[in-house]
């Protein structure tokens, strides 16, 4: 007689962890089945690269190559926080169109949807950081320092768009439509790209304007991939801020996001 043994249920941080990552698959096939929607991490950083070293080079830093070299690093951080944005669109849609409400009668943790969506969005990242890479060093960019910290500070990028994406994803949640998500994303993204060190160096900036421009967290994270991507000294403290404000925009917006989508759903 042979014995008969019964399914344990799985523990919760398993189950959790189990159905999140079922749940990124999901997310990694829509994204796969839809790849025009990918057209911001694609083709943008090239158009601003373009814009940007030969209208302005010239006037900004007196040599397209020396701006370029210098500009490359500000628009991959650019691109990526407006690239988060679309988690947050894309979230409220399917919460309009009932998707949500499916999740909600399935077995599954009530915050995996979430964080599904979250972990799916590392192949935007990945991809705006190859086509950054790949536009740049069309145009010229050559990295200075050695690969090792070059990976490293692609790494960085992604690590951030990943902990930035949680604010996009609490705004999804919090607002009626995905267009008002998209304008509140735009109205905040916006001063934090354009009030920072992407396109010129902060003592530049008026002084009223250079406090807020570095305490900035894009200024940081631009900081560092400049060094570890040119190989500028003094670049580790900007590396631990950078992680110091992904361990934050996680701490704040992470339960933020968890409980606007419970309320919500």
């Amino acid at each position: 007689m042979t014995a008969i043994t019964l399914d344990r249920p799985a523990p919760k941080p398993f189950k959790l962890v189990r159905h999140s990552l079922e749940l990124t698959k999901r997310s990694l096939i829509k994204t796969w089945r839809t790849p025009e929607a990918l057209i911001d991490v694609t083709v943008q950083p090239g158009l601003f690269m373009i814009i940007f070293v030969y209208i302005f080079g010239g006037a900004v830093a007196g040599s397209t190559h020396s701006y370029l070299q210098f500009l490359m690093p500000g628009i991959l951080a650019q691109t990526i926080a407006m690239g988060a944005i679309s988690i947050g669109v894309n979230l409220n849609t399917d919460i309009e169109k009932g998707i949500f409400d499916r999740f909600r009668s399935l077995p599954i943790p009530r915050s995996a949807p979430l964080i599904g969506a979250v972990l799916g969005d590392v192949v935007r990242y990945v991809l705006v950081t190859i086509s950054t890479f790949a536009f740049a060093y069309l145009l010229g960019f050559r990295i200075g320092s050695d690969p090792l910290q070059a990976v490293a500070g692609c790494l960085l990028a992604v690590v951030f768009g990943l902990c930035l994406s949680w604010a996009p994803v609490f705004i999804g949640m919090i607002a009626r439509t995905s267009g008002s998500v998209q304008g509140i994303g735009f109205l905040v993204v916006l001063p934090l790209t354009f009030a920072s060190n992407v396109f010129v160096g902060t003592g530049t900036l008026p002084s009223w304007m250079q406090g807020f421009v570095r305490n900035n967290p894009l200024s940081h994270l631009v900081e560092a991939m400049r060094g570890l991507f040119l190989g500028t000294p003094a670049y580790g403290v900007h590396v631990w801020w950078t992680l110091g404000w992904c361990a934050g925009l996680v701490a704040v917006f992470m339960p933020l996001a968890l409980w606007a989508y419970r309320r919500k759903v």
